[in-house]
């Protein structure tokens, strides 16, 4: 069946929510027609609301639940239903003017952000990184996406704005995979600035540095994410920047990151694992 919605993410967010109307419906013991029938509307409108052909306004959220007598519903509901409005931003169309301006974007929240939870499974969390190490990386997402070749001013940008983690007021705990420390970004010389700052870092009053180790029995590698005061997550795929605010999603998030510190190490022996990360003299 081809789909009303132009992302595969999106179209997920949205019957995602279909799904939820759906159930809510089930639940209350209700037809579509009685659905209809309380709100008013056409039996076609509650077909289209919970097959996802036409997204749901804040209002449809409200009268549906008060049909159903799910009130309590209504703010997971009309939160996932906004965060479907913005939440799958394209990389090609954030990016199209470069990507200098995408690290520039998220300065603001972080500047109202006191509670940071970062979790990496691929490369050194963007808070951490060198400029030479962020040159890299940012150079191989520009060449993959083909935006325009601002990465030096990009990689400058990132590192700017990491500056915050040694402001006071802010606690930052980082989770980081094993194969993220080995993962080679930029060559020996990079990896090896990287993975010493990382060591420089890990000491910040306000940093908490977790490396899980390959031999460790833990959930299995997430896609990277990050949680702002346990109110926003940002997870990164391939092709978009995936923003949720549901608080049960967010939540998930937040539980996630815990069950990964638990499985991590800290201090003198997640030293040694970076330590342990630096290429070998050439």
């Amino acid at each position: 069946m081809n789909s009303p919605y132009p992302s595969t993410a999106l179209d997920a967010a949205r019957r995602a929510i279909a799904d939820q109307l759906r159930e809510i419906r089930r639940d209350a013991g209700l037809t579509g027609r009685d659905v209809a029938a309380r709100t008013g509307w056409q039996p076609s409108k509650v077909s289209r609301l919970q097959s996802a052909t036409t997204p749901p306004s804040d209002d449809d959220i409200r009268e549906w639940c008060a049909a159903c007598g799910a009130q309590d519903k209504i703010p997971d509901l009309l939160a996932a239903n906004r965060t479907a409005d913005s939440m799958y931003m394209e990389w090609r169309r954030v990016q199209r003017t470069g990507l200098r301006r995408l690290q520039e974007s998220r300065v603001p929240l972080y500047e109202r952000t006191r509670q940071f939870r970062v979790y990496s499974s691929t490369v050194i969390p963007g808070f951490l990184q060198t400029r030479g190490y962020a040159a890299a990386l940012l150079g191989s997402i520009a060449r993959f996406h083909g935006t325009p070749d601002d990465v030096d001013d990009a990689a400058t940008a990132r590192v700017e704005r990491s500056k915050i983690v040694q402001q006071a007021g802010r606690t930052y705990s980082f989770v980081v995979e094993e194969a993220a420390l080995r993962r080679a970004v930029g060559g020996p010389d990079v990896m090896t600035e990287q993975l010493l700052h990382l060591l420089d870092a890990a000491r910040y009053p306000a940093v908490s540095l977790g490396v899980i180790p390959a031999s460790a029995r833990a959930m299995w590698p997430l896609e990277t994410f990050s949680v702002y005061d346990d109110e926003t997550v940002f997870v990164e795929l391939l092709t978009a920047s995936l923003t949720i605010t549901a608080p049960t999603e967010v939540a998930q998030y937040v539980t996630a990151h815990t069950e990964m510190t638990r499985a991590a190490v800290f201090g003198p022996d997640a030293y040694r694992i970076i330590a342990g990360s630096i290429p070998a003299p050439s």
